[in-house]
């Protein structure tokens, strides 16, 4: 998308939002302003029917079923509710143990502690230098008790894509259920949560080019039975009880095309930000850039990497008025705190400092690569 200023490269901290999503919230906030839960005239019945089509346009991407989508604020609350909304089944059944990884969003990992702070036990897995954590190691470390395993799709910050659907395989048919924060692929990585043993799947509509405030947590049934979550909230029975309050029916519209574009236009948004990261290691090459995680395996719009002898914070400073980009997850940047997710990939600490986040989308305007890397290069002479 073109702009005055510098080419926006920091998506995977929030995307632009689509066009045609645009004007679908526009309208659904200047014409159509009807509340889903007014059932007494056609303004609150065209709310409720974009409301069910959203449910099925979010449902497709994930091959589940409309009935199945909770629409929520975004993935940080998706995650929340299926992380803490276990903890009543947890306790009435004495399965009070949960697998997930190090390098988990925050959103994942401060619910799971808040268990482990109420009683509960956490095993945390590192992954490989690769961010990548084995599938055998999260198997490995289910035991009858475990009442849930949480594994991100694809992390945020390397951009890393994890074994889900092999977790999801080889979990069979043991009863705890399996959450994936989706956030960074749900749309992007094709057949990513379409597993069916995936019980709970977190998505944000603002990492898709929907607008920020809207999400869902798919809750799938398995056969009839419902996953056993408790509500955060209370307060009117929306979205099956486990969400209530009144829909935000413009952001739910705006998330339904967002995800339905996203399917239909999936190869050529794939084949538009390979295109970019080819763009971009080309022009590091000459600078003998640490990858920090690797090429294979990660989403192909996004690329974290640090230059020999540069601290990262100093090149963000230099490469302002060319690029925005950023050294990890907007969630906790502001804090300057090394990198939890870097850390646990056992980087040394001149790696973690010196590492940079570029993340693009296929809106993306082509970056002057050859100028991003020069002023690189002219730091690490300093």
């Amino acid at each position: 998308m073109p702009s005055s200023g510098p080419v926006y490269l920091d998506c995977n901290a929030t995307t632009p939002v689509d066009p045609a999503v645009l004007d679908e919230v526009i309208h659904f906030m200047r014409d159509e302003y009807g509340n889903a839960g007014s059932r007494t005239h056609t303004y609150g019945q065209r709310a409720k029917e974009r409301v069910n089509r959203a449910r099925e346009e979010v449902a497709a991407g994930a091959d589940a079923k409309p009935e199945e989508v909770i629409f929520t604020s975004g993935a940080t609350e998706s995650n929340n509710l299926a992380i803490l909304g276990l903890e009543e089944h947890g306790r009435k059944t004495g399965k009070m143990h949960i697998v997930t990884t190090a390098i988990e969003h925050k959103a994942v990992l401060e619910p799971v502690e808040r268990l482990v702070q109420r009683g509960f036990e956490a095993t945390v897995l590192k992954p490989g230098h690769d961010g990548r954590v084995s599938a055998d190691a999260i198997i490995e470390a289910v035991r009858p008790d475990t009442v849930l395993v949480s594994v991100m799709a694809a992390n945020n910050e390397t951009g890393a894509v994890q074994p889900v659907d092999d977790v999801a395989r080889s979990l069979g048919d043991h009863d705890t259920y399996f959450h994936v924060d989706a956030a960074q692929a749900f749309g992007k990585v094709e057949n990513v949560v379409s597993n069916k043993r995936i019980d709970m799947i977190s998505i944000s509509g603002h990492k898709l080019y929907a607008p920020k405030g809207i999400g869902a947590l798919i809750v799938r049934r398995r056969g009839y039975r419902r996953v056993p979550l408790t509500p955060l909230l209370v307060g009117g029975g929306q979205e099956r009880g486990l969400r209530p309050g009144t829909l935000p029916v413009p952001l739910i519209a705006g998330l339904g095309t967002a995800v339905s574009s996203a399917m239909k236009d999936q190869a050529a948004r794939a084949a538009r930000v390979a295109e970019l990261r080819s763009g971009l290691v080309e022009a590091l090459t000459p600078l003998n850039v640490r990858i920090n995680g690797s090429l294979d395996d990660t989403l192909a719009s996004t690329l974290n990497f640090s230059v020999p002898g540069v601290d990262g914070e100093a090149a963000i400073l230099a490469l302002k008025d060319v690029v925005a980009v950023s050294n990890g997850s907007a969630c906790t940047s502001q804090s300057y705190e090394p990198s939890h997710v870097l850390e646990a990939m056992d980087l040394d600490d001149d790696t973690i400092h010196g590492a940079i986040r570029v993340s693009w989308s296929h809106l993306t305007e082509d970056p002057q690569w050859k100028i991003l890397a020069d002023r690189l290069s002219e730091l690490r002479v300093q």
